[in-house]
C-alpha cells in the first residue's frame, strides 16, 4: 500500500509573519521524524489544525478525520461518559507528513499508549507562567526535577516552544491514570512548599498572585500534551524542544529557544537529549498515587 502524501498546495503560507508554508511545515515533521516519533508512537492524538494560517481559526480536532488514509494507525478509546472516538497514532514518518497535509501545526499527544489506555507510562508538570519571567520558570523546573529525584523518579525536561517548561518523568505502566493523577498533585503541593513566594497549585488565576501554576490537570485519563519537536503556532513557528538539565540552568534559554528553522542544527550537534528516556521508566510511591 503506497504511503506517499501528495501535499495540496504546498506554497500555502501558514506562518504569515515568516513566510513559512505547509511544505516548510511537512519538512520539518520529515527532518525530525528520527527524533520524534519514539516520544509520539502509539499515543492517540489530537490535531490541531490552522487551515488559514495560524492568524485565522484553530481547530482542535480529537477524532481521525474522515477520508485519513488506511494506513495512518488509530485506537478505538472509549469515552467515560459513554461511546467510543477513534484516535490516530503517529507511527511513522508518512503520518507526521499527512499531518502537515491536514494543515496540523501542532500534533498533541496522550500520556498513555494504545494498549494500555489507563495505564500512563510517564507523569507531567506543566509550568505556563502568568507573567513573563521564564527565570522564575526555569527555577521551578529544577525545583519539581529536585523533588521527582528525591521520589526515585528520573525527570526530563522540554521547553513548550509557548511560555513554558514541561517536566516529565517516565514510569511503569502499573498504576491507573487517576492515581498518577493523584500522585501529581501530591508531588506539586510538595514543590511549592519549596518556592511558596514563586509557585502556587491554585487553578483559579485571581488566586495565584501572578505566581506560576505548577500544573498536573495533563495527567488527568485522556487529556494531552503539546508532542516533543512538534511546532508551536506562533511567530517564528518555536518548536516544543526537549532539552538537558543543564540548559534549563543556564539564563541563556528561552522558551522559544528552537525554531523549525534552527532545530535540525541542534539534533545534528546534540542529538535527542531524551533518547534514553524509556529506559529510566520507574513506579512512584505506592502512599503518592492513593487516588
Amino acid at each position: 500500500m503506497s504511503r506517499d502524501v501528495k501535499l495540496s498546495h504546498p506554497d500555502k503560507v501558514l506562518f504569515p509573519g515568516d513566510g513559512l508554508t505547509k511544505a516548510d511545515l511537512a519538512g520539518h515533521y520529515a527532518r525530525v521524524a528520527d527524533a520524534m516519533l519514539p516520544h509520539v508512537k502509539d499515543r492517540p492524538m489530537n490535531l490541531w489544525r490552522w487551515n488559514n494560517g495560524i492568524d485565522g481559526e484553530r481547530i482542535v480536532q480529537q477524532s481521525l478525520p474522515k477520508g485519513a488514509p488506511d494506513w495512518v494507525a488509530r485506537v478505538e478509546v472509549p469515552r467515560r461518559k459513554g461511546g467510543n472516538i477513534f484516535h490516530g497514532l503517529i507511527n511513522d514518518a508518512p503520518t507526521l507528513r499527512w499531518l502537515a497535509q491536514q494543515n496540523c501545526v501542532t500534533p498533541h499527544v496522550w500520556n498513555s499508549r494504545a494498549d494500555k489506555l489507563d495505564r500512563p507510562d510517564r507523569v507531567v508538570f506543566d509550568l505556563d507562567p502568568t507573567v513573563e519571567d521564564f527565570a522564575v520558570v526555569r527555577e521551578a523546573a529544577l525545583t519539581v526535577a529536585e523533588v521527582l529525584r528525591e521520589l526515585g523518579v528520573t525527570p526530563f525536561a522540554m521547553v513548550s516552544g509557548s511560555r513554558g517548561i514541561h517536566v516529565y518523568a517516565p514510569l511503569k505502566r502499573t498504576r491507573t491514570a487517576d492515581e498518577i493523577r493523584a500522585a501529581a498533585q501530591t508531588i506539586a503541593e510538595r514543590v511549592v512548599e519549596r518556592r511558596p513566594e514563586t509557585l502556587t497549585t491554585a487553578w483559579r488565576k485571581e488566586k495565584r498572585d501572578d505566581k506560576i501554576l505548577v500544573d498536573v490537570a495533563r495527567n488527568t485519563y485522556g487529556q494531552t500534551l503539546v508532542a516533543a519537536y512538534a511546532v508551536r503556532a506562533l511567530a517564528g513557528a518555536p518548536v516544543s524542544a526537549p532539552v538537558t538539565w543543564d540548559e534549563v540552568a543556564d539564563p541563556k534559554l528561552t522558551p522559544h529557544a528552537y525554531t523549525l528553522k534552527t532545530l535540525p542544527e541542534r539534533l545534528r550537534a546534540i542529538g535527542d537529549p531524551w533518547a534514553a528516556i524509556h529506559e529510566h521508566a520507574a513506579t512512584l510511591p505506592a502512599d503518592l498515587t492513593k487516588a
